[in-house]
């Protein structure tokens, strides 16, 4: 994600395209397919631009203590292409992400915790681990359920609040007729962790 790197594909092909088949993580339409698997980043030393961008467009993301990060674009003559403008505004609300996005100055793990782009701060040593940890938490619950979490959280965040409540109870209802929802209800009453297949 160097800048230069970046800005030259970028002038020489018109824009970005991560290929056909391959997903675009940041979601501003470098790809055609859409993620449907929760994202966790974890970060450490200097996060920059697109790397603040991936940030902001992940599920959950966490950072080593002390890691700097900076929106660094207005200092270099261009516009943060990755979605920092409309997901930094929705993640800190405008004061924070103009004071940000306008100035380039660079913040810590405090700042970024304090406005949300971050979830965590942990030590270096212990940063993979602890994202590994939240993968694998995530990765024992049910996929359907996962993959409707981020999809009605993403309809609403997108500016589709109105259908992402309609799709709640009709969503709620289809997942409790799959086998994981069945699952999931069964293993309740009988009080023992559930087993999900995907299903």
């Amino acid at each position: 994600l160097e800048l230069d790197t970046v800005s030259s594909a970028l002038i020489e092909k018109g824009g970005l395209n991560f290929g056909e088949n391959k997903v675009d993580p940041l979601g501003v339409g470098f790809s055609n397919r859409i993620r449907t698997k929760p994202l966790i980043t974890a970060v450490h030393g200097f996060c920059l631009t697109l790397g603040v961008e991936l940030l902001l467009a992940s599920d959950i993301s966490i950072a080593a203590e002390r890691t700097r990060f900076s929106q660094l674009e207005v200092q270099k003559g261009i516009l943060p292409f990755g979605g920092a403008t409309f997901r930094f505004l929705n993640t800190t609300g405008w004061g924070n992400s103009m004071r940000y996005l306008l100035t380039g100055d660079d913040f810590g793990t405090e700042e970024a915790l304090r406005m949300g782009i971050i979830q965590e701060v942990v030590s270096k040593d212990k940063l993979l681990s602890r994202a590994t940890e939240l993968a694998e938490k995530i990765a024992l619950q049910a996929p359907l359920a996962v993959q409707a979490v981020i999809a009605n959280s993403r309809k609403f965040l997108l500016g589709n609040q109105i259908e992402s409540i309609k799709d709640l109870t009709p969503k709620a209802l289809e997942l409790l007729q799959t086998e994981d929802g069945k699952e999931g209800v069964k293993s309740y009453i009988e009080k023992r962790k559930p087993i999900f297949s995907g299903k």
